[in-house]
């Protein structure tokens, strides 16, 4: 992508790797640039930095919040909403609600990240946030410990508050929730005049300094940790649902990821306070005849030492980002050989940009992933058609049609293959036939066919696939329901249902035609010739129930695999 008169959004604009994509881009001479931060004093701060820096003509804003939750509590801190009895059920409602219908829309419509990129319509999106530590280092180990005990005392059910709480720190839902809600707002908004991101490109981590499981730099846990090693499971799995979003068409924008596996540094070396958490650390004293027993150095908090009025630690420091100020003595340390050794924030952003413009940086996580998995191959593509032969020979053996178990999933799959099936049956395998009745005799049909064939309505029935009678009002059941509608889950034999398959066959018709049209006779491999007769070159007259169904997840569903 060319980045020059373009709008940019940087997620984590403010921080240490942010800033150094901001000005590497600037010699770009974007049109727009956005700086994104969790707060609004180093939002605007760095969007005044960066602003002298800028050439004429390019734009500098500052947006801010936390991207993981609702607008309406994007200033809000994470400690508060654990503690707020009325934003807490809401976020968690928001983290393992339904994406569907309405609560789909209102989760999407109230997204901090949504609202960013609706109200400055970016051409691409630099992610700089660490998601792994933020939603990792939350420590699910101490909250499970501490809802286990809770659950001990007194009657033994633990409180309200503290099963939510411990819920809101689950890892997994947060980084899925956050990827179905990217995957929504990077489509393009046609209502609105955008045409959608063309690049996006994630700034990830390893969660260990490119360390293995021998890494020394803990706090207090054990070796290797279980929070350290949870900031990289979850960084692992980013990365995978950021390999599957580049995965899907149609529209989607270029996905790639950089994963620096080294400590960055440094934004700042001089001296001054030392700062933890934002606030600078109080110095205190223990003199030697005010000693305490050796059991008290076992208690983590108390009130103990003397307080230093006025004074607080300071000394010289780097300024390593994220993982805050070091000493000379730590610095030296992490970054000596064979430790995490060192990669600066300009070095990443050189890379960042050349992915974004077109380039092949060598360290996109992204097209190595595509580089390295096991695809279709051709020996399982000959295969294919031996085992499809030798299961048809085994239903003419049984006297039986195997059309589908309901353990693949989704309902929706089994509902067509049942649907397809039956206008087979109905028809005698002629799609000319099928499109030769009205809605309401294929309907009636389909009925019959039901109503006659006990064995294979007790198999619809058996793997949980209500059927739907044409009155609309009437279905057939067994113990258990897979689908509580009839588009999810549920065989539909209503007039207007058949109209859809009449629909389907006619789409699929001509775009069949037009595909041999187009070919003019060749033969050539332009086209997959699912639904052509090879023997005469013609289209087929008969149904294919596995094709049918995959002909409509491909093109109704938008379901098409993009790379073989």
């Amino acid at each position: 992508m060319d980045v020059q008169r373009r709008t940019i959004l940087i997620l984590g604009g403010a921080g240490m790797v942010g800033k150094a994509v901001c000005r590497r881009l600037l010699r770009e001479h974007p049109a727009h640039l956005v700086i994104a931060s969790i707060d609004q004093q180093s939002a605007e701060q760095a969007a005044n930095q960066l602003l002298v820096e800028a050439p004429p003509g390019t734009e500098i804003s500052a947006c801010w919040g936390n991207i993981f939750v609702r607008w309406d509590y994007k200033d809000i801190s994470w400690a508060e909403i654990l503690e707020d009895d009325q934003a807490r059920p809401q976020v968690l409602d928001d983290l393992l609600g339904s994406m569907t219908g309405e609560r789909k829309r209102d989760i999407l419509e109230s997204s901090t990240l949504a609202r960013f990129v609706h109200d400055y319509h970016p051409d691409a999106i630099v992610d700089c946030i660490n998601t792994a530590t933020a939603f990792a280092y939350q420590d699910i180990y101490t909250s499970a410990h501490d809802l286990l005990q809770a659950t001990k005392d007194g009657n033994g059910v633990a409180s309200q508050k503290a099963v939510e709480q411990h819920l809101l720190k689950l890892y997994i839902p947060q980084v899925v929730r956050h990827m179905q809600i990217l995957h929504a707002v990077l489509a393009a908004d046609p209502d609105n005049g955008w045409p959608g991101l063309k690049v996006y490109v994630k700034v990830g981590t390893s969660g260990t300094g490119g360390m293995g499981l021998n890494i020394p730099y803990t706090h207090g846990e054990e070796k290797p940790s279980s929070v350290l090693l949870s900031k990289t499971a979850v960084a692992g799995a980013h990365s995978l649902l950021l390999f599957l979003l580049a995965r899907t068409p149609p529209d989607r924008p270029v996905i790639k990821e950089i994963k620096p596996t080294a400590a960055i540094g440094c934004a700042e070396i001089d001296y001054g306070p030392i700062r933890r958490r934002g606030r600078p650390i109080p110095m205190y004293d223990c003199p030697p005849d005010q000693t305490y027993p050796v059991e008290v150095a076992k208690t983590p908090d108390g009130d103990f030492g003397v307080a230093l009025p006025d004074k607080v630690l300071e000394n010289v420091y780097i300024d390593t980002g994220e993982n805050g100020l070091f000493a000379l003595g730590e610095f030296s340390s992490i970054t000596s050989v064979n430790q995490m050794e060192f990669v600066t924030p300009e070095e990443i952003a050189r890379y960042v940009a050349m992915e974004m413009m077109g380039g092949n940086s060598g360290f996109d996580v992204i097209s190595a992933l595509d580089q390295s998995v096991l695809g279709p191959t051709y020996r399982a593509g000959i295969l294919r058609e031996g085992a499809l032969s030798r299961m048809k020979h085994l239903e003419k053996m049984h006297n039986t049609r195997s059309v589908a178990f309901e353990l693949l999933g989704p309902p929706r799959l089994s509902k067509l293959l049942f649907e397809a099936y039956l206008l087979q049956q109905i028809s005698g395998d002629s799609v000319a036939r099928v499109m030769a009745m009205t809605p309401e005799v294929l309907a009636q049909a389909c009925y019959a066919e039901i109503k006659a064939n006990a064995d294979l309505r007790a198999q619809i029935i058996s793997i949980g696939i209500p059927i739907l009678l044409p009155d609309g009002e009437r279905i057939l059941r067994g113990p258990h329901s897979k689908a509580d509608n009839a588009e999810a889950g549920w065989v539909d034999l209503r007039p207007q249902n058949m109209t859809h398959w009449q629909q389907r066959l006619t789409q699929i018709r001509k775009q069949t035609e037009h595909e041999l049209a187009q070919d003019a006779g060749m033969y050539s491999s332009r086209f997959y010739r699912i639904f052509v007769d090879p023997a005469t070159g013609d289209v087929k007259d008969s149904i294919g129930i596995g094709d049918l169904a995959g002909w409509i997840f491909t093109f109704e569903e938008k379901g098409a695999r993009m790379k073989s």
